[in-house]
């Protein structure tokens, strides 16, 4: 597992992978599963995993965090860059360091609280965790009043975080004035296309990012992991057609749930068995989960052509 400092050729050296996190049926880790999950990624040429939200960190006890960070230190490969989530809220994040701390992880994400907080609140105590951490961090930005992008510069400028996982969701991506102030005050290559690959064109073509996350990438890695070539080369007509054959799937994610639609997928695709979702949570109901095992099989069965 890489254990060295955080740079931003790290970002785009593959696709950022954003896993489910796979559970015996009494709710405990399962162990097999998410070592066979890294594994499928790597043979996939995917070398980034960062587990937060499609992990459902937000609702993960401290004794299974600790197994986790402790278990995902032996079920990455060798080559592999694991990241984990920290927080949401404050207390959380210092309690999550005390692990993450214990092990040798270069980095973390801070998961993002909407409320009790403000803006100003959420920089000092992103601040007081890297300080305490003594190693930079990396900020999720899912909505524009968690941070403004002066807050955010100024905790970049301290070399307090050494990257961002954008994933403000817009109708159209194109049409982002809070992205383009952020990309006024922040480098470009710091930033992370972190809402999968519906935007990641235009993120990367129109807004100069040189990375993204993806969480579809757990069905088919050969197939994202080509997109990212694509991008790479400049490539884009070939790009689409790549991305159009994750929109099926995405779509369901966005209609129904995110996180419940990829877990539940991950494993009707054959990828590994995922197991019970971790309240507060649940599973899909049965005409849900038939479009979704539809649409995960169909995302699948393209890795042949990839």
């Amino acid at each position: 597992m890489k254990t060295t400092a955080v740079t931003t050729a790290d970002l785009n050296r593959s696709v950022i992978a954003v896993p489910p996190l796979a559970r015996t049926t009494e709710l405990e880790l399962n162990e097999a599963a998410n070592e066979r999950l890294l594994d499928v990624l790597g043979d996939g040429g995917v070398s980034t995993a960062m587990y937060g939200g499609n992990a459902n960190i937000y609702n993960i006890s401290l004794r299974q965090y600790a197994q986790l960070l402790a278990g995902l230190v032996e079920w990455a490969p060798q080559d592999t860059w694991v990241i984990p989530s920290i927080g949401p809220s404050y207390g959380q994040m210092l309690d999550h360091l005390d692990v993450v701390i214990q092990h040798d992880y270069p980095t973390a994400m801070v998961l993002p609280l909407r409320t009790p907080a403000t803006p100003d609140g959420t920089a000092t105590g992103i601040r007081l965790a890297a300080e305490r951490y003594g190693r930079p961090l990396i900020l999720y930005l899912k909505w524009e009043g968690y941070l403004t992008t002066q807050l955010v510069s100024e905790l970049v400028a301290d070399g307090l975080v050494c990257a961002i996982k954008y994933a403000i969701v817009r109708e159209d991506p194109a049409v982002d004035d809070y992205l383009r102030d952020l990309l006024g005050k922040v480098d470009s290559d710091l930033v992370i296309s972190g809402i999968g690959e519906r935007p990641a064109i235009i993120h990367w073509r129109d807004f100069g990012l040189r990375s993204f996350t993806s969480g579809s990438v757990c069905v088919a890695p050969r197939q994202s992991t080509h997109l990212l070539e694509c991008l790479k080369a400049g490539r884009f007509a070939e790009a689409e057609s790549i991305r159009q054959r994750f929109m099926p799937f995405e779509d369901l994610r966005d209609s129904i749930n995110p996180i419940r639609v990829l877990h539940e997928g991950v494993a009707a695709a054959g990828v590994c068995e995922t197991g019970p979702l971790l309240p507060l949570l649940s599973g899909l109901g049965a005409d849900d989960h038939a479009r979704v095992a539809e649409a995960a099989r169909t995302l699948a069965g393209n890795e042949r052509e990839r």
